[in-house]
């Protein structure tokens, strides 16, 4: 098992009130830095910022991270168009920052990108991957992408109230400045990109694409972005089975979800962590609606053994003060009236017991095998594969966690 995390920027995010992902507008592009050392290191290492909301929510890398101290899985990150440097060991695919959706190219590259991801992608010896993605604006851009295949837009936002007008507007602006209405770029996922997407979605496309093919189960860890994402490989003809793991918080949000997923012939996983049932500022933003997702959140959460939600919450308490964020509010734990904690998931009596085995464990360390390697830098075309049609096998029906 292996979290991929995909990062990158898209000058989209500066756009007034599209994100939440950052304090400010100058300090957003080091978001997806930050991001990815608090999920290699457990806090940042090079970036100058830890990615707080206004509000003071904390980066889902805090909730991605705490799962890994818990669980520990391999994490592996990649450059997608970093505007910013990182700290963290990458994989470099050669990838520039996305433009703003409103000028007539947002990411001229797209094939390549997608082709030297697909090579990534069908070179990993993992058999089972979990991709997810930090990138400021990216349900702007999934709105776009969405919008320009013709496809119908379920949209989540990092902020409490989501600007789905103001998003609308905007992906509206970018079909006209790339010449094109709702729906010409059914069939061709890649003009799409070009047109009004970002740099992350034709690398995770790729990934996933070029795994799948090499017999790995590929889970889209998020919400809105991974949807548009998993639109994108089916308007391709990439038929492999794809599973989508969120957040309760993205499910409760975003109607139709459920929907969109039988649609794309995606099983869908929803993993509720149990934040309501503790008093502390970081897990009360996400339960006001605040971040919902990101970074992989989703399929981190939906790793946790059954029983050990509760061990999470204590950990993303013991991640978010190493990071400087919240209170000392909700130390009393969340246990029922007989002293046991309540799992997150399947709200049975579990007795918690804090696990400290991972607090520094070499499984956390950065691999090697996954720096920069020049077998990457590719630049053909994409082509479909046909071994990837729709009649491939699907799995059993959704797997819904509450």
């Amino acid at each position: 098992m292996r979290v991929l995390l995909v990062a990158g920027t898209t000058e989209t995010a500066l756009i007034d009130g599209i994100s939440a992902a950052g304090a400010s507008p100058e300090l957003m592009a080091h978001t997806p830095p930050a991001d990815a050392e608090i999920l290699e290191y457990g806090r940042p290492t090079a970036a100058p910022v830890t990615p707080v909301s206004p509000s003071g929510c904390p980066t889902p890398a805090a909730i991605t991270r705490a799962v890994r101290e818990v669980v520990g899985f391999d994490a592996t990150v990649i450059d997608a168009g970093l505007a910013e440097p990182t700290g963290a060991a990458t994989v470099d695919l050669g990838v520039d920052p996305g433009a703003d959706i409103r000028e007539p190219s947002a990411v001229p590259d797209a094939a390549a990108i997608y082709d030297r991801a697909h090579g990534f992608g069908s070179s990993l010896p993992d058999d089972e991957l979990v991709i997810g993605e930090t990138v400021p604006g990216g349900t702007t851009t999934a709105l776009g992408v969405l919008t320009a295949l013709g496809e119908p837009a379920t949209v989540s936002s990092s902020l409490p109230e989501n600007p789905i007008d103001r998003k609308r507007r905007v992906v509206d602006e970018a079909l006209s400045a790339s010449d094109l209405t709702p729906g010409d770029c059914e069939g061709d996922p890649l003009a799409a990109i070009r047109a009004v997407g970002d740099p992350v979605q034709p690398t995770v496309a790729g990934i996933a694409a070029g795994a799948a093919e090499s017999g790995a189960d590929v889970t889209l860890a998020g919400g809105t972005q991974m949807v548009a994402v998993a639109a994108l490989l089916r308007h391709a003809g990439v038929g492999a089975t794809l599973t989508i793991a969120t957040t309760s918080f993205v499910s409760e949000s975003a109607d139709g979800l459920e929907e969109t997923c039988k649609r794309l012939d995606c099983d869908l996983t929803v993993t509720d962590p149990g934040f309501d049932r503790r008093e502390h500022t970081a897990m009360e933003r996400y339960c006001a609606g605040e971040a919902k997702e990101g970074v992989a959140m989703g399929g981190a959460l939906s790793l946790v053994p059954e029983g050990r939600m509760p061990a999470v919450r204590d950990q993303v308490e013991t991640v978010c003060s190493r990071l400087g964020i919240g209170d000392d509010e909700g130390k009393n734990g969340d246990e029922e009236s007989d002293g046991n904690e309540v799992n997150g998931r399947t709200g049975h009596g579990d007795r918690l017991e804090r696990d400290d085995r991972f607090e520094r464990d070499d499984r956390l360390e950065r691999d090697d095998r996954f720096e920069r390697d020049g077998r990457f830098e590719r630049d053909g075309r994409f082509e479909r594969d046909d071994r990837f049609e729709r009649d491939s096998p699907t799995r059993n029906d959704p797997e819904e966690r509450s």
